[in-house]
């Protein structure tokens, strides 16, 4: 065993020792969680159940260690966040509820490995402090202290396991929930030095130049501002300085995530995220940022956002995030979205936390690509990281006057299929006129679909030959050259439920015109070029190489009132 593992073994043994001298009456400072809960979960909890990734679970009572409830689940059980939907509901029964479960916690305390999960016990140490005054300010005295006995033992936990392996940006879970027992237990001053010793570390390498969070998730990017403007928070109820690295950060990260919002207020669905109501993003925005500024670009985090007139394109050009970060990253590569105003036509299809959506919704086949031969441009491994990418993505950005061109590709279909897909993409007309070609270039005849799919409050019907969208009183048409156009069923999961929609493909045709990459004559001008004494060789010259090219073009305009 490496020393250093040896020596965090040693300290987290420790730390969970128990506590001994004189007990802690309660918090020498709490806070009020500055985030909105949902009433209807509340409601469920007090019934003795919980939903969650559309599915319903009952309460543990006694239980926590073991249930019918999946990994994502469990952690989100075992965090406490949930608090916050019992005090949206705001009755007594909600507070005798929350009460009681957090009783039951501390009398049946888990020695489950979930329990030393720094980023679970970061999350329940807030979530314990920040819903303080609702449900536990009141209890008596023996589970006060129990409670904050409890919280000693966390705290210790998560100083004892920093620094964490790469977590994205639940790694500010861990050190919020380590902020937490600093503010509720002052005397103990290590909380704090560890917690300010590794927050500008973690920020790092977590935050990427241009202000994009590493996961390149939009829902990275939002629950990186939202733990940062926690903290925030926490520190100026605790009548204390925030520190610079703090509020840097929050300057750096929320410009972004005003660039991946759509103009409903929505976040943008790439790589594991969902919509989010925008009044939860506008509420964070709120809280960790005084200007509301827009990042300009994304180099680093590989999206591109072009607005034109009163319509948006985001387009994610970059390979999945890399090793230790790709927990939740998605195939879609080049995939985007569209939008006119506040309605979004052209989207992702969301994603899901457990069961077969979350296999299938990670698949390039649930975005709006070019899915070659039903694969994927990624492939992800059984604990659900990235084990394929692709090796080489570009993006060159032009413009003519007001109008913009994209010029992509990626070569994610080179190692299965031998081939390279390119797109260039136009956005002009004041927004109302969105154009594409696609391009797959291999060895030999590849079947593609080219999916489109569309969001469920936009109407789709079939005219003819073109298909018409119509949404918020306005009417669009997409029309295509090259390939099959087809309307097909679709889901959309990015609003926390299954809808039902639309999607457009544009299949291949199963004759393919190849075209000749070097020609012969070309071949034989460059022999000339070359001169040698040396023998021909007895054998034939090899046929020159030849690269098949399917392509097709397509045309969403908006039709005039």
């Amino acid at each position: 065993m490496p020393i250093s593992r040896w020596i965090k073994d040693a300290k987290l043994s420790f730390a969970r020792l128990p506590v001994g001298g004189a007990a802690l009456e309660g918090p020498v400072y709490v806070y009020r969680d500055p985030w909105k809960g949902d009433a209807e979960q509340g409601a469920r909890l007090v019934a003795g159940r919980f939903r969650f990734d559309r599915q319903d679970y009952d309460l543990p009572r006694g239980k926590w260690e073991r249930g019918p409830w999946p990994e994502p689940a469990k952690q989100w059980l075992h965090s406490f966040s949930w608090l916050r939907d019992l005090r949206a509901l705001g009755s007594d029964d909600a507070r005798l509820t929350a009460r009681a479960l957090v009783a039951d916690w501390l009398s049946h305390a888990p020695t489950d490995p979930l329990v030393k999960d720094a980023c679970v016990t970061g999350a329940r140490l807030s979530s314990w402090l920040a819903n303080h005054e609702f449900c536990l300010a009141s209890a008596d005295r023996k589970l006060q202290q129990k409670l904050m006995e409890r919280m000693l033992v966390e705290g210790r936990t998560i100083a004892a396991l920093l620094p964490l392996e790469p977590q994205g940006w639940r790694a500010l879970t861990a050190l919020r929930g380590l902020l937490a027992a600093a503010l509720a237990m002052p005397d103990h001053s290590g909380f704090m030095t560890r917690f300010l010793r590794y927050l500008p570390s973690e920020i790092e390498r977590l935050i990427l130049p241009d202000g994009a969070v590493i996961e390149r998730s939009p829902e990275a990017q939002y629950q990186t501002a939202r733990e940062l403007a926690e903290m925030s928070v926490m520190f100026r109820t605790a009548h204390s300085s925030v520190p610079p690295v703090l509020d840097m950060a929050l300057d750096r990260v929320c410009p972004v995530l005003r660039a991946m919002r759509h103009g409903d207020g929505g976040l943008a669905v790439f790589n594991g995220s969902r919509e989010h109501h925008s009044a939860a993003v506008e509420d964070v925005l709120a809280q960790g940022s005084r200007q509301k500024l827009i990042a300009p670009a994304m180099p680093q985090g590989k999206f591109t956002r072009l607005a034109l007139g009163k319509s948006l394109l985001i387009v994610d050009n970059g390979a999945p995030a890399p090793a230790g970060y790709d927990r939740t990253a998605h195939a879609g590569t080049l995939s985007f979205e569209f939008s006119n105003q506040r309605h979004r036509l052209f989207v992702n299809c969301g994603s899901a936390q457990t069961g077969a959506w979350e296999q299938a919704l990670r698949a390039s086949a649930s975005h709006t690509v070019l899915v070659a031969d039903g694969l994927s441009s990624s492939d992800f491994g059984p604990d659900g990281h990235v084990t394929r990418r692709p090796a080489h993505v570009t993006c060159e950005h032009q413009t003519s006057g007001e109008a913009h061109w994209l010029d992509l590709s990626h070569d994610g279909y080179h190692p299965p299929l031998g081939v390279k897909w390119t797109r260039r993409l136009y956005l002009g007309a004041e927004g109302e006129d969105l154009r594409g070609q696609e391009v797959l270039e291999g060895e030999r005849e590849t079947p593609f679909a080219l999916r489109f799919h569309i969001h469920p409050d936009v109407r789709v019907t079939r005219d003819d030959e073109d298909i018409i969208l119509q949404v918020g009183g306005m009417i669009w048409r997409f029309r295509q050259k090259g390939g099959m156009l087809l309307l097909e069923d679709d889901v959309y999961l990015a609003r926390g439920r299954r809808e039902a929609t639309k999607q457009i493909v544009i299949a291949s045709l199963r004759k393919v015109v190849p075209v000749v990459e070097k020609s012969e004559t070309h071949g034989s001008e460059k022999q000339e070029d070359v001169k040698s004494d040396a023998p021909k060789p007895e054998t034939p010259p090899t046929k020159p190489l030849q690269t098949v090219s399917q392509t097709v073009t397509w045309l969403l305009e908006r039709i005039p009132e």
